[in-house]
């Protein structure tokens, strides 16, 4: 038994020395996807095996979603919708898409907080389905060398549903003796930070 360890050992730590040379030249990509949340190099390997490096192949996000099989299915007749399922897709990045998005449940991250929420509100299935959508759709961005996963925080939605409140709540106070509410956001400061910045 300890001999036959030891030989699977061995063919691991080839297979191991093999897949790292030929995933030399990627290695831009592996480190793109390190920050992500519930992602190692492992399942970055992965990913880079199934989808390859460049996403000139993919339009866009939604459409290496439905590559991947993580893209609901619209099931319309007339006005009658029916229950909404994922559709058929490659077998293999879904199975690293539920795995790392189980994983990413467990992290206080902006990602970790929406799956949780979604788990809640629609079970975990439909939750792991939604956060690989997410993550197929991220990977099409982050093909663009130099780009980086920046995290929201896990506080993010509660920020935002605060901020919701305090707008309806002022709007309100500002409402109740007749006056009409407009709002409209503060233009962000140009590079010099003295006017509004100039879209390009």
């Amino acid at each position: 038994m300890l001999a036959r360890i030891d030989r699977l050992s061995a063919g691991i730590e080839d297979l191991t020395a093999v897949t790292g040379r030929l995933l030399a030249p990627y290695e831009e990509q592996l480190a793109q996807a390190g920050p992500v949340p519930g992602w190692a190099r492992r399942a970055a390997q992965d990913a880079v095996a199934e989808t390859g490096a460049g996403m000139t192949r993919f339009r866009t996000g939604p459409h290496l979603s439905s590559w991947g099989g993580r893209a609901p299915q619209d099931h319309q007749s007339g006005k009658r919708a029916g229950r909404s399922q994922a559709k058929k897709g490659s077998k293999y990045p879904g199975a690293i898409l539920g795995e790392t998005a189980v994983a990413a449940g467990r992290t206080q991250t902006r990602e970790g907080a929406r799956h949780r929420r979604l788990a809640r509100r629609r079970g975990t299935a439909r939750a792991c389905a939604a956060t690989g959508n997410t993550r197929l759709k991220a990977s099409q961005l982050l093909a663009d060398p130099g780009m980086r996963y920046a995290d929201l925080g896990p506080d993010y939605y509660d920020r935002q549903r605060d901020t919701r409140r305090q707008i309806a709540h002022h709007a309100g106070k500002l409402g109740s003796p007749g006056f009409e509410v407009t709002l409209c956001r503060i233009p962000e400061p140009g590079p010099d930070g003295t006017g509004p910045a100039q879209a390009a």
